[in-house]
């Protein structure tokens, strides 16, 4: 059958193909369709391919598809398999690996090309559009995916229904590079990362500081107004602690090595839940109490691999934007629509239209292993998630063996302004650990039961938030949010009397402002402030200064000449908007 995926997986063979043929000693590591297109990995012994050599590539895989080869799969033995691909280390490997599992060998044969797959394939290559392919980028990735195994070179290939389609897709991909938080953060001096401190760990420059500290009022605010309670917690515990939540076991390899102190061993905090379970435990509880909302933007650590780390979006720093809701089963139903409400509170915010809920549930034939063994539980506790996304109409799809430990869990997926998907945050819901940590509350009737927990982080963390941000916004952020609100540009030495008044009367109302007093050019000031995407410039020539008044540039609306009170009062409105 015919699909985008199985044209995207044949032109992954065809791609193998080229490269064996003009790299004869390479290696083949594995090769699967994904969303956009495609990935080859290899081992090339001698001289491997630059992004130059792509084009050659390129037009190597469009006269294989010229030649109208066909894709035919077929089953072999093991003892087949290892000698059609005895030079083939990698190929081995997996070939061990299904003859332990007593899986088949399938193979899939294109001309004088095989490769070690399970398909499925288009039945030919005339079923190939060579307009709607590309090959777009070279990467480095260790085989499979740890960083114990040797770095292979990756090749990407895009593949779409259409030319049109990939020329669109193309042209997102350019905007979106435009967009780069990275290469922004850099530019706007929101936040770097420094050999001496450490991969993953990003140090916020004042311009990120202010966001952080706008991002925290903002949910402070929304969470007052919601019930919630704010708690601190320290960023390391003792081993005994992560033992009793369960974390130690499944969560390990997630963690940071222990460090061996006192005769103990502690942990830096990866997360902050047993922490706030020991903070519900700390005295006996009433259902008259409860909901219990407790907050906190907890710094969590995580020993994320290297070949994973990405910017602000994949860090082994992170603060989080957590809150554990302890709840009856009562209660849980309407507490958790109230933080489906949270989220859509802030997709207005923050302009984001579009977005889904992603429902993960557990796998039955690993309760015990990777999930904890209470299967009536689980069915339960997801059949109560899924009522309340339901009951609210809530856009969400439901994903198998990819719920946390303990129970459900909704990863919430958000576009930015140019299409682009990002995993913002989760909820989770808790039915293991409380019990774990004997957390009861005293019920009506006077028996010791115990709550529900809701983990739930909908700004997620400031590293990701802000990340996000950055490309949605392309650096031009909503007033409230810009590190500096307004940037005063004087024409002449002559008016910096005037201007410095403006600057202090800015600052006396709060408002984040800078003063250029410079002697360059106007034209140059304003050039600066714009690549710095400043909201508002204030420029004071003679006029301005004669009639006590300013003038207002911004890219969103156009030029003015006002007075610094209707300015102020405008501004003012707009922040406490958060327009």
């Amino acid at each position: 059958m015919k699909s985008i995926e199985n044209i995207r997986h044949s032109l992954a063979h065809l791609l193998a193909m080229a490269v064996k043929q003009k790299y004869p000693e390479a290696k083949l590591g594995i090769g699967p369709a994904i969303d956009n297109g495609f990935y080859y990995d290899f081992d090339f012994s001698g001289s491997a391919p630059k992004a130059e050599d792509l084009a050659k590539l390129e037009k190597d895989v469009h006269a294989l598809i010229k030649k109208n080869i066909k894709f035919e799969p077929e089953e072999i033995s093991v003892a087949e398999a290892r000698k059609i691909f005895a030079d083939e280390p990698y190929k081995l490997e997996l070939i061990e690996e299904l003859e332990k599992a007593g899986q088949k060998i399938s193979i899939y044969r294109s001309g004088d090309f095989v490769d070690l797959c399970v398909g499925p394939h288009i039945g030919s290559t005339e079923e190939i559009d060579p307009q709607a392919f590309k090959l777009d980028r070279l990467a480095g990735a260790y085989w499979r995916g740890s960083e114990k195994n040797k770095m292979l070179t990756r090749i990407y290939g895009l593949v779409f229904a259409t030319k049109e389609e990939l020329a669109e897709y193309i042209e997102q991909m350019a905007e979106a590079e435009k967009r780069d938080h990275r290469k922004l953060g850099k530019e706007l001096e929101i936040f770097t990362f420094d050999d001496d401190v450490g991969p993953g760990l990003p140090l916020w420059l004042p311009n990120g500081g202010i966001m952080i500290e706008e991002l925290e009022n903002l949910a402070k605010t929304m969470e007052a107004r919601a019930g919630y309670v704010r708690v601190r917690t320290p960023h390391i515990a003792k081993e005994a602690m992560y033992l009793k939540s369960g974390h130690l076991p499944y969560y390990e390899e997630s963690m940071f090595p222990a460090m061996e102190y006192e005769g103990g061993k502690y942990y830096l905090k990866a997360m902050n839940c047993p922490h706030h379970h020991k903070i519900f435990a700390v005295r006996p509880r009433s259902y008259k109490e409860l909901p219990l909302r407790l907050a906190e933007y907890g710094t969590c650590y995580r020993h994320e691999k290297s070949g994973e780390l990405f910017g602000l979006m994949r860090v082994r720093s992170m603060q989080m934007n957590d809150a554990h809701i302890y709840c009856t089963e009562d209660q849980f139903a309407s507490e958790l629509k109230a933080v489906n409400d949270l989220y859509l509170k802030y997709f207005r915010i923050f302009g984001i239209e579009k977005y889904i809920m992603r429902l993960s549930t557990h796998s039955p034939t690993k309760l015990g292993q990777k999930y904890v063994d209470e299967p009536e539980l689980w069915l339960k506790t997801e059949k109560m998630v899924r009522d309340v996304l339901t009951e609210a109409k809530i856009p969400f799809v439901e994903v198998a063996d990819e719920a946390a430990f303990y129970g459900p869990k909704i990863d919430v997926q958000v576009w930015s302004a140019i299409g682009r998907e990002f995993t913002l945050a989760t909820n989770q819901v808790d039915f293991a650990v409380p019990k774990r940590f004997g957390l009861t509350y005293v019920d009506a009737d006077g028996q010791a039961k115990t709550p529900l927990c809701i983990h739930r982080a909908p700004l997620s963390t400031h590293e990701r938030l802000i990340g996000f941000l950055i490309e949605h916004y392309a650096g031009h952020f909503p007033v409230w949010l810009s590190p500096i609100q307004v940037k005063i540009l004087p024409i002449s030495e002559k008016q910096m009397a005037y201007a410095q008044e403006i600057y202090t009367e800015l600052l006396a109302n709060d408002i984040r402002a800078e003063l250029d007093d410079s002697n360059e050019s106007l034209g140059k000031k304003i050039r600066g402030a714009k690549t710095k995407k400043i909201p508002y410039l204030i420029i004071v020539g003679e006029k301005e200064m004669a009639d006590k008044k300013i003038t207002v540039e911004s890219l969103a609306e156009a030029s003015q000449t006002t007075t610094m009170a209707e300015f102020l009062a405008d501004l003012q409105t707009k922040i406490k908007n958060r327009d």
